[in-house]
């Protein structure tokens, strides 16, 4: 038993906590790493959901927009490259496609980890691809409202 010197000088002494093997600190360390990837991964899906975000929602903006403005001078005959509202499906199409594309990197990703390290699942569910599915779905949702939209 190792003695142990409280604050007010007295001598005590206390079982000393046995030191965990090789491969429990080895264990300890591959549960903390596969932690910080899963959250690193969700960081990163996350940030293509903010980016998509963006994406449909400026291209909703620009076509809501530009319509109002549409309305304002209807007796003006202006040709276009690119009308207002394909900028905007464009958009809305890309944040949609990039989302879908994040999403199933993502799902990639966490697969090969599940079958590398099946010894330490189950892993916990993602709020994060939750999250990624509701705006893909709401993308689409603008994206269909656009298109019937004339």
């Amino acid at each position: 038993m190792d003695p142990v010197r409280p604050q007010s000088g007295a001598v005590t002494t206390q079982p000393a906590a046995p030191l965990p093997s090789s491969n429990e600190l080895a264990d300890e360390r591959t549960r903390l790493a596969l932690s910080r990837t899963l959250a690193a991964m969700d960081r990163t899906l996350l940030a293509w959901v903010r980016t998509a975000t963006s994406m449909i929602s400026f291209g909703f903006t620009i076509y809501k927009f530009f319509q109002t403005m549409r309305a304002d001078a209807a007796n003006q005959d202006v040709r276009y490259l690119m009308t207002p509202r394909g900028v905007a499906l464009v958009l809305i199409a890309l944040g949609i496609g990039s989302l879908i594309v994040a999403t199933i990197e993502y799902r990639s990703e966490l697969g090969q980890l599940q079958r590398e390290y099946v010894r330490y699942m189950p892993f916990r569910r993602s709020i994060a691809a939750t999250v990624a599915l509701i705006m893909c779905g709401l993308g689409v949702l603008g994206f269909v409202l656009v298109v019937l939209r004339q």
